[in-house]
């Protein structure tokens, strides 16, 4: 019997600060009924696809929002040092045989199980490109997919800007997947774009 085609795994980034809320955490905070970072992994675990959340400890509180999903969470001890430092750990928790990682930050709200599905849909058609989701304006926005050729130096990189650097430095491969409306960039970060947000809902 054939061994099945391995995946491409979805990493979700939990384990910043939220340090733009104040005294809350974005990711527990309620959206239409449920905790935030509860709602990405739910969408995400939908798609049949291997799901790994980064956080900054396995007993940190937000930890007990992907209990009762498939999730695998993984500690980044550094979390501090910025968002590079749960790229890293996420890239070296995945299977060796990972063929891609959509790069998927927790605090996106909007996006949906079949949007996830199309970009994955986008990566298996073109493997070995960089697929970035866009508007239809091509403005880019979240999330990203790199191909496993790249995993080294995207734990490589360092500081809080995410895996900028590895996109620009191979900007001819990058591929764009558009999502319509702005369902790949709206995030929740301040208590603003949370009041923006609730009342986009009503």
């Amino acid at each position: 019997m054939k061994a099945p085609m391995p995946k491409i795994a979805i990493l979700i980034l939990a384990a910043g600060a939220s340090s733009r809320m104040g005294d809350s955490d974005k990711l527990t905070q309620d959206a239409n009924g449920t905790p935030l970072l509860a709602r990405v992994i739910e969408r995400a675990g939908a798609t049949s696809l291997p799901v790994f959340v980064t956080l900054p400890d396995l007993s940190h509180p937000r930890a007990n929002l992907a209990h009762a999903t498939d999730a695998t969470l993984i500690a980044v001890p550094d979390w501090r040092s910025g968002m590079s430092a749960s790229i890293k750990a996420g890239i070296a928790a995945l299977p060796d045989n990972t063929p891609g990682v959509m790069i998927l930050p927790g605090d996106m709200p909007d996006l949906t199980t079949t949007d996830l599905q199309a970009v994955a849909h986008t990566a298996q058609t073109h493997p070995a490109s960089i697929i970035r989701a866009t508007t239809p304006d091509g403005t880019a926005g979240h999330p990203v997919i790199f191909p496993n050729d790249l995993f080294a130096q995207l734990q490589n990189l360092t500081g809080d800007l995410g895996a900028r650097a590895v996109i620009r430095a191979h900007q001819q491969r990058l591929h764009p997947h558009i999502i319509t409306g702005t369902r790949a960039l709206t995030d929740l970060d301040t208590p603003q774009d949370w009041a923006n947000w609730r009342a986009a809902q009503t």
